[in-house]
């Protein structure tokens, strides 16, 4: 498992993401609630093929990934997007292709000096 990257969330805070992520649904309510900014379950059900209550579970599964907040608005729970999860997983991911670039960097170097001289 890659180490933690200068607070850009652990590889366990990414599968979280990741996880909740995997689902399209889950995907499209992201897209309809960062276009929105803030919106019920109720609001959201309408632009998506599910239930009301299908969406709230979606939402905890968000919720839990640290991806939405729902903050209470009177008698309606209103949700908003998180973008600094999505933002500390891209970074944990950039860190993670830096490590491999350094050491497939190293591997093609310790093979290049492993090559005897070619010769014309």
């Amino acid at each position: 498992m890659p180490p933690d990257h200068a607070g850009a969330g652990s590889a366990g805070e990414a599968d979280e993401v990741f996880v909740a992520l995997a689902d399209p649904t889950r995907r499209r309510l992201l897209d309809v609630l960062a276009a929105r900014g803030e919106a019920s379950a109720t609001s959201l059900a309408v632009d998506l093929p599910v239930s009301r209550q299908a969406v709230v579970k979606h939402l905890a599964v968000l919720d839990r990934a640290g991806l939405v907040r729902g903050a209470r608005r009177g008698r309606e729970l209103r949700y908003t997007v998180r973008p600094d999860r999505l933002d500390a997983t891209a970074r944990w991911l950039a860190g993670l292709a830096a490590e491999w670039d350094a050491r497939l960097a190293a591997i093609k170097r310790l093979a290049e000096a492993d090559q005897p001289p070619h010769r014309s």
